[in-house]
């Protein structure tokens, strides 16, 4: 064995174990020769959990989806080239919804840099400001592997730390790209140096803080908690138990995780997306102070009621760094743990505060808008689009994950998915709201564990990650996707680019006419097109309690979808009118 196999070997088993140790023992892995070591290492690592991905894109949000389902640090392995910038995507949404990725992307050495060298491009920063830190290392350098061990505890620190995301290690190798495989497995049996050892924890709100919050907040008559997008379910609880100690209403994003489990209560508001498009209501009922957890709810409707009442004291609390306020009204930010803060929050209150004039017209205008709601989509026989998430609600095993697209699916969960005491994980890609990666993500949150999982996407979505449908067969993943295929861009036909009719369709409607029972064929799925609501249930029921990749197709039109939506908002207002709110 030469010096530089030695080195090499040695330098990659430091990179791999220390982030095996580090606690980022999944590693998903895309084919390709400049990444030769460190597949190797991790393919022979005995507590790696290896992940073989074929398309780098898909890859990545296979990786983001499995992060989120972990709860910590997954890492993702590409050559050198064109392979890491197809990681963008994914990174970008990672950044956004502060999730933990690790990106090791193989590259070419110094000397072969920016000289026309095959399969080499600028791959230093190729991620930008995106990431919480990124580090072109050197090549396997003797004495250097102390140096190493902290740069891999640095990059895990980063990952998962307040402000989690994306951390990009670039990886230069020169050849032989081969590890010695005795020597891989001698040191990972010697038990060799320990890597550095990084805890980090979220920030804690002080006692003054605490205080003057909870004193305000008392001092309030017509106070709101606004959460958003959330992935801890934690939080759901405590904001609840916040809500119900103040008596004020709890505005529940599905993302959020408080729209569905045991803490709901009748102060627990979900159809805010319908009601507040009433213009008398959102107009006569100002908040005078807002608190808002997490990222900015998915509803304009709601974004739209905050900016109408720009007086009203808006307080943002956010576990995490960045600054995720749209509406440029919050008069304070507090950065600290929100979970923390609210159980330390309602903690200060001696006795939960009778519920007021303000909470009671709240918890009656939702029943009111729910039940016309309801009623709106029993009197449709017809499959509809408003009416899959409200089946949903009702098909569900207790403990599943509903992941909703973006564009109409995610809109269409938050107006339509009613609160409810069922324990349910509802998750969406909302840090950059994106239709890529979505089936990759989908994946990532089966192959994290997190079960049984149901995905409702359009035919758009589906089609564009239709790669990352092979993950399935590779690793025998079980995934029910619900499948609305209106053979276009659904959402535009809401949006005021639809009077443009003469470019419509070829600009924005973008029918495809694709068929989608062969691609189901393709990739070993079971396939059905579900015609009535009877078929529909029967098809999510039967899937959800059976292992593998199952679509069940529901088609609809474009046009009569925009008149089921606009048929339901008079019906809402004149329910609160009826109601006399």
């Amino acid at each position: 064995m030469s010096q530089a196999d030695e080195l090499l070997t040695d330098w990659v088993v430091a990179i791999i174990d220390g982030l095996v140790r580090g606690g980022a023992a999944d590693i998903v892995v895309c084919p390709g020769s400049r990444s030769t070591p460190l597949a190797l290492v991790a393919a022979r690592h005995p507590q790696a959990r290896l992940w073989m991905h074929y398309d780098e894109r898909s890859a990545g949000f296979f990786a983001l989806g499995m992060a989120r389902a972990r709860g910590g640090p997954v890492a993702l392995v590409c050559t050198s080239g064109t392979a890491a910038a197809n990681f963008l995507p994914a990174v970008a949404e990672a950044d956004l919804a502060r999730v933990p990725l690790l990106l090791l992307t193989a590259d070419r050495p110094h000397e072969l840099r920016g000289n026309g060298a095959p399969q080499t491009i600028d791959q230093v920063g190729i991620y930008g400001p995106r990431t919480r830190w990124a580090c072109d290392l050197p090549e396997p350098t003797d004495g250097l592997l102390p140096y190493l061990r902290s740069v891999v505890a640095r990059a895990l620190a980063a990952a998962v730390g307040p402000h989690a995301g994306p951390v990009h290690l670039n990886l230069p190798f020169r050849e032989p790209l081969v590890p010695d495989r005795a020597r891989i497995e001698s040191i990972l049996a010697a038990d060799g140096p320990q890597p550095p050892r990084v805890t980090s924890h979220r920030r804690a709100a002080g006692a003054h803080t605490i205080e003057l919050l909870g004193a305000e907040m008392l001092a309030a008559e017509r106070g709101l908690i606004i959460i958003g997008p959330h992935d801890d379910p934690a939080l759901a609880h405590s904001a609840a138990r916040l809500a119900d100690a103040l008596g004020w209403p709890l505005l529940a994003d599905p993302l959020s995780q408080a729209r569905r489990g045991p803490h709901v209560g009748e102060l627990t508001i979900g159809a805010y997306d319908a009601f507040l498009r009433d213009e008398r209501f959102a107009t006569q009922h100002a908040p005078d102070l807002v608190l808002r957890l997490g990222a900015m709810p998915t509803a304009k409707p709601l974004l739209q009621y905050l900016t109408r009442h720009p007086a009203a004291r808006q307080i943002i609390v956010d576990g995490g760094a960045g600054w995720r306020e749209p509406t440029s009204l919050a008069a304070e930010h507090i950065f600290a743990d929100e979970v923390y803060l609210c159980d330390r929050v309602a903690g200060q209150m001696r006795s939960e505060r009778p519920r007021g004039g303000w909470a009671e017209v709240w918890a009656s205008v939702e029943r009111a808008a729910q039940t016309a709601i309801a009623a709106h989509l029993a009197a449709r026989e017809d499959i509809s689009e408003p009416g899959v998430f409200a089946e949903l609600s009702r098909i569900l095993p207790d403990g599943a994950t509903l992941f909703a697209a973006n564009s109409m699916p995610v809109r269409d969960l938050d107006t339509f998915l009613p609160p409810g005491p069922q324990p349910l994980r509802i998750l969406g890609n909302r840090g950059a709201n994106g239709i890529d990666g979505l089936t990759s993500t989908a994946l990532g949150l089966a192959a994290g564990g997190l079960g049984p999982v149901v995905f409702v996407t359009g035919d758009l979505s589906l089609y564009h990650d239709s790669n990352g449908l092979l993950a399935a067969r590779l690793h025998s993943l079980s995934l029910t996707i619900v499948l609305i295929n209106n053979d276009g861009g659904g959402i535009f036909s809401f949006l005021p680019q639809a009077s443009e009719q003469d470019v419509f369709e070829q600009l924005f409607g973008t029918p495809h006419g694709l068929d989608f029972r062969p691609l189901a064929e393709l990739y070993g799925a079971t396939y059905s097109h579900a015609t009535s609501w009877p078929e529909f249930r029967a098809a999510v029921g039967a899937s959800v309690a059976r292992r593998g990749l199952h679509i069940v197709e529901v088609r609809t039109d474009r046009s009569q979808n925009v008149a089921d939506h606009r048929a339901i908002w008079p019906a809402v207002a004149e329910a609160l009118r009826a109601g006399g709110l």
